[in-house]
């Protein structure tokens, strides 16, 4: 067990925690035979998961309950089978659930300093976290661990690939520097290389014109373009429009990534159950294009955040557990 963790419901597919031991056997496993071939293919490194829940819902400013948001997706995780149709291939990735954090309800200075030890201890056991919130303000939680075990100038590598109805890129909400509104200021001020806003169709004139400042497609840029990350986004709009253009430009980003899914960048007829719903989404085969090619980037951390589901079968906890899903079956 981590630290500061207790232990629900598994997602579907995850391995018993007791196997952690041989992480490096793991990691280090010969591919199947292949019938089609029939050949064997050389053992190859392959990465290993681990899942921890974050019920932390504290700094919500319209609909609350993404506190079940973990529960949920994990529960929606067992609508699914083991072979996946779509892509025609079979979920065998090592993934291990470690169940909750312990947060802090009404406190997110505690609940982050909780969840930075939390992911640092995966990292430091190999494991590439991925996160269930919680409101969106966790994200800047994993993010600081990750920066922190990594040097600063690789992390000055990771693009940022945000997927959301929102900007959240204001810099003060409701006289909070930490909130699900400012998560994405905060995390350019950790200064990844480049943060990708996919979805999005609400922002405050502040977020735009500062978005508009980093954004290199703009040419409006003005301060410190080799130090300060870029910014890009599409719009729903965009993506819905021209889906073919979106993939080229996802499909030539180098280097490490990291995913932060706030549900609420589907379409509220596909996934009502969350935080702050806003009309005209994307939908969830948008969605399952997009996470085809990013799986197979070299994704160094996922979150999925803002799942305010309260009953089975919820289809936003099962959009939801699909994302989460069909990512983990690309990992081979």
């Amino acid at each position: 067990m981590l630290f500061y963790t207790h232990n629900p419901s598994k997602f579907a597919f995850s391995r018993e925690t007791s196997d952690i031991d041989n992480i490096d056997n793991l990691k280090n496993i010969d591919s199947h035979f292949s019938l089609k071939s029939l050949e064997t293919p050389k053992a190859e490194t392959q990465k290993v998961f681990g899942l921890v829940g974050v019920p932390f819902d504290s700094t919500t400013t319209y609909r609350p309950g993404a506190r079940f948001g973990p529960a949920a997706v994990r529960e929606a995780s067992y609508n699914f089978e083991n072979y996946n149709l779509t892509f025609d291939c079979n979920l065998d990735v090592s993934l291990f659930d470690f169940g909750d954090l312990e947060v802090v309800p009404g406190n997110f200075k505690k609940t982050c300093h909780k969840l930075e030890d939390t992911v640092s201890e995966l990292l430091n056991r190999g494991l590439t976290p991925i996160i269930i919130g919680g409101d969106h303000s966790i994200s800047y939680g994993v993010l600081k661990a990750i920066k922190s075990h990594k040097t600063q100038n690789s992390f000055s590598d990771v693009t940022v690939i945000h997927f959301d109805a929102h900007m959240d890129i204001i810099d003060c909400y409701a006289g909070e520097k930490y909130s699900h509104a400012t998560v994405m200021r905060r995390i350019f001020e950790l200064a990844p290389q480049k943060i990708i806003q996919l979805g999005v169709r609400s922002a405050s004139r502040e977020e735009k014109d500062f978005v508009g400042k980093h954004n290199i497609k703009t040419h409006e840029i003005t301060v410190n373009t080799h130090e300060e990350p870029q910014i890009e986004y599409f719009t729903a709009s965009d993506i819905r429009q021209d889906m073919g253009l979106i993939e080229n430009i996802l499909d030539e980003i180098e280097g490490p990534i990291y995913l932060s899914v706030d549900i609420d960048v589907l379409d509220p007829s596909e996934a009502p159950s969350v935080g702050t719903p806003a009309p005209a989404g994307i939908s969830a085969w948008h969605m399952e294009k997009i996470i085809s090619i990013l799986a197979r980037k070299e994704v160094i951390g996922l979150d999925l955040v803002e799942v305010a589901a309260d009953r089975r079968g919820d289809i936003t906890s099962i959009n939801a557990a699909k994302i989460l899903y069909d990512f983990l079956c690309l990992q081979d």
